[in-house]
């Protein structure tokens, strides 16, 4: 049995017997065990059958990990893999605006994909333009040619269900937008996630939309709220 499978068991297996704890309780308690806090669960929406927590090393902090979890049929949520990850060059903001080099905390939709690369095998809806064609350096200097090969959009201050290209920004301009989970290009981001290539592959095969899936991301002691 993977560890994962061994968690999730030995959480159902603790729980008194006609309980609810083997289905969301049991689902509640994996989720807490990953550090997140009771403001932060109530807003995970009662229908995501997949949150992806994404949590920072600190609230000034450019670097982070994240994993994957998905709520079986039973009702059991189940660890995936962890996955470096790399986040704005200041850290996280609970007030993001634009060109402040953090990234917005919060619990937001993921629905909507696309690249400059063909679709990788994500069953989300998957825009592949050469818009999403990048160029010039990052903060380390590092290109950024491929960091746009493929993209997952955060639902922060745009309209779901249109493409990750798509401008319109509800909240208004001063308050930024265009928060994708990309591919790693070496260095920190100006507001958004990256992940390395492989894992980003994976995590756009992993989703489904049918199972409404949200991204849960900050530093450990907002997400803990």
């Amino acid at each position: 049995m993977s560890p994962a499978a061994s968690f999730a068991a030995a959480l159902a297996a603790a729980s008194p017997a006609g309980s609810s704890a083997a289905g969301e309780g049991a689902g509640r308690a994996v989720l807490r065990a990953a550090g997140l806090g009771p403001k932060t669960l109530a807003r995970v929406p009662a229908d995501a059958r997949q949150v992806l927590v994404v949590k920072g090393a600190g609230p000034d902090a450019n670097r982070g990990t994240a994993r994957l979890y998905t709520r079986t049929g039973a009702g059991d949520w189940v660890p995936g893999s962890a996955r470096p990850t790399r986040n704005a060059l200041r850290g996280w903001t609970d007030d993001h605006r634009s060109g402040d080099l953090r990234s917005p905390a919060g619990v937001y939709r993921i629905g909507d994909a696309g690249g400059l690369l063909p679709n990788p095998g994500t069953r989300l809806p998957y825009d592949r333009s050469d818009e999403f064609a990048e160029g010039g350096t990052g903060f380390a200097g590092e290109s950024l040619d491929t960091a746009f090969d493929h993209v997952l959009a955060i639902d922060y201050n745009r309209v779901a269900g249109v493409s990750p290209l798509d401008r319109a920004r509800p909240l208004g301009e001063e308050r930024g937008g265009g928060i994708w989970v990309h591919v790693d290009h070496g260095g920190p981001t100006h507001g958004c996630v990256s992940l390395a290539r492989a894992d980003l592959v994976a995590l756009l095969r992993e989703l489904r939309p049918e199972w409404h899936p949200v991204i849960a991301m900050g530093d450990g002691e907002r997400l803990a709220r």
